[in-house]
């Protein structure tokens, strides 16, 4: 099977890991990551997002490392636009978070349009942090946790001091 999934991934954390590892389960993996344009336009809150060359360096050490575990070819492509590589024939399933399988949709809706069979969605569940909120890229860029979900010292303290 082939598998497409996307994302900013800045910085990559358990939660993309789980989606990493779901993908690579289910067959050869394809992942569009967003470009320097696209990123900020995909991003629910506004933050400084790294360079493609730098996320895209960062993603590469991840996925060698499951598409060995795994067994599995892998592929990293720019996207310039949100549906991406999803609308692409070769396809067989897409892999998504719960706020992106609305998006899942979309492109299915897309594929019908363009006379190609819909992609098998696979959503995969958020990874929670410590606190019990979900693991994301925001909360590790404002140093509230780190990307396995631990809260930071700083963080602790003020949970503690609120019970």
């Amino acid at each position: 099977m082939k598998v497409a999934l996307g994302g900013t991934f800045d910085p990559v954390h358990d939660g993309h890991r789980r989606l990493f590892e779901r993908a690579f389960e289910l067959g050869d993996v394809t992942v569009g990551l967003t470009s320097d344009d696209l990123a900020p336009e995909t991003r629910h809150e506004n933050r400084f997002i790294r360079s493609f060359d730098e996320r895209q360096r960062d993603l590469a050490a991840e996925l060698d490392s499951l598409a060995d575990e795994y067994d599995r070819d892998v592929e990293i492509r720019e996207l310039t636009e949100p549906t991406g590589i999803a609308t692409e024939p070769e396809f067989d399933v897409l892999v998504v978070s719960p706020e992106t399988a609305e998006g899942a949709e979309r492109v299915n809706d897309l594929r019908r349009t363009e006379g190609l069979d819909p992609l098998r969605i696979e959503i995969v569940d958020h990874v929670p942090a410590e606190d019990g909120e979900r693991i994301s890229s925001t909360r590790i860029v404002n140093g509230e946790i780190d990307e396995h979900g631990t809260l930071t010292p700083e963080r602790e303290s003020r949970t503690k001091v609120a019970e």
